[in-house]
C-alpha cells in the first residue's frame, strides 16, 4: 500500500462530514477537529481495514513494574531493541522498577507510546497523543514520530487544537462541519527570504477591531497574546478567547509589526512580550510558550529560531 485513503460519505444523522483524504507513505498527517467530530473520526477508522487507532484506551498490567511491562509487550510484538534501550528511548528509567498503577499519567503515556513503537505497525494511528502530559513527554512523543518515519513508516494524529496539528506534522488539516481543509503552509525556503528582524517600537496610538456577534471591539495591541489564521480567517487570542477579524494576517502582521509583534509561523502572529520560553521539542521542532492564564504554546518555525534569537540577544 503506497498510500493510505481515506473516504467517507455522511450519512443524515452522523456527525462526522464528507470527506477524502490522502495519507502518503512515509509522512505525518495530522487532523484536527473538535471532540464530537474526533470520536466519530475514531470510530470510523477504527472499522477500516489496515488501520489501529492507538487511543490509549488499551489495558496495561498496572500490578507489573514498567520494566515487566516493556519485557512483555517486547516479547509478544518480537521486538530485537533490548529492553535497557527501550526504557532510555522513552524516558522510563527512572520509573522502570515501578509498578504501572503508581505510575503519574505522563509516564503512563509513555509506557503506551513504547507499546505501540514495538507493535511495528505499518500505518501509525494516534488518538489524542500529547493532551495533558508534560513537557517530557511531549518530547518523548515528537521524538517518536521522527523514529517511525525514519523507519518507513507512516503517522496520523488526531487532535484537538491547530497548534498541536502544526507542532506535530508539516502536512494539517482541520475538519469541521464544512468539509476537510488543509491548514496554511509554507515552504521552508520561502520562510527564510521573508524572515526578518522587526524591533519593537510603538510610534502611535492603535486600535485592532473584532467582531462579537453584532459588535465591534477594539484592543489594544498589549492586550492580544498572538492572532492565528485558520481556513483563510484570522482571530485574536486573549488567554483562550478568540475573537474573529475582517483583516487578513498578512495585513494584520503589516499593522503591528511596529508593536511588537512577529510572524513566528505562516499561521501565527505573535505578541514578543509576552513570550516566556522557547522550547526546543527536537532539532527541527519548537515551540513558544506564552506568558498568560493559558500558558499557551504556539509554533515556531525552524528557520525563524535564529530571528527570535536574535530579537531577544540570545546569540
Amino acid at each position: 500500500m503506497s498510500s493510505l485513503i481515506i473516504d467517507y460519505v455522511e450519512r443524515t444523522s452522523d456527525v462526522l462530514p464528507s470527506f477524502s483524504v490522502e495519507i502518503e507513505k512515509h509522512t505525518s498527517t495530522a487532523i484536527y477537529s473538535d471532540v464530537d467530530i474526533q470520536i466519530s473520526l475514531m470510530d470510523f477508522l477504527s472499522r477500516e481495514k489496515d488501520i489501529h487507532v492507538f487511543d490509549f484506551e488499551e489495558a496495561l498490567y498496572e500490578r507489573l513494574t514498567v520494566q515487566e511491562n516493556i519485557h512483555f509487550f517486547r516479547k509478544w510484538f518480537q521486538c530485537s531493541i533490548p529492553i535497557s534501550e527501550l526504557l532510555v528511548k522513552f524516558d522510563l528509567q527512572q520509573c522502570a522498577g515501578m509498578s504501572v498503577s503508581k505510575c503519574s499519567p505522563s509516564e503512563m503515556q509513555r509506557i503506551y507510546y513504547a507499546k505501540y513503537y514495538m507493535s511495528n505497525a505499518r500505518w501509525n494511528v494516534f488518538y489524542d497523543p500529547i493532551s495533558s502530559v508534560n513537557v517530557q513527554t511531549m518530547n518523548v512523543f515528537i521524538q517518536l514520530i521522527e523514529r517511525i518515519l525514519e523507519e518507513k513508516r507512516s503517522v496520523l494524529i488526531l487532535v484537538a487544537s491547530a497548534e498541536h496539528a502544526l507542532l506535530l506534522t508539516d502536512i494539517a488539516y482541520r475538519l469541521g462541519t464544512d468539509g476537510l481543509h488543509q491548514l496554511e503552509t509554507e515552504s521552508e525556503e520561502r520562510e527564510a527570504e521573508s524572515a526578518t528582524i522587526t524591533s519593537p517600537v510603538v510610534e502611535k496610538l492603535f486600535k485592532i477591531p473584532a467582531k462579537i456577534d453584532d459588535k465591534v471591539i477594539l484592543f489594544d495591541p498589549t492586550e492580544i497574546d498572538y492572532i492565528e489564521s485558520q481556513s483563510g480567517k484570522s482571530y485574536i487570542y486573549i488567554n483562550k478567547d478568540a475573537f474573529a477579524l475582517d483583516l487578513t494576517l498578512t495585513e494584520i502582521e503589516k499593522k503591528l509589526e511596529l508593536y511588537g509583534f512577529y510572524r513566528c509561523h505562516r499561521s501565527y502572529i505573535v505578541n514578543l512580550q509576552k513570550v516566556r520560553e522557547i522550547i526546543t521539542w527536537s532539532k527541527n521542532t519548537y515551540s513558544l510558550r506564552i506568558n498568560n492564564k493559558a500558558q499557551s504554546t504556539i509554533p515556531l518555525s525552524r528557520t525563524k529560531l535564529h530571528v527570535i534569537q536574535e530579537i531577544f540577544k540570545l546569540k
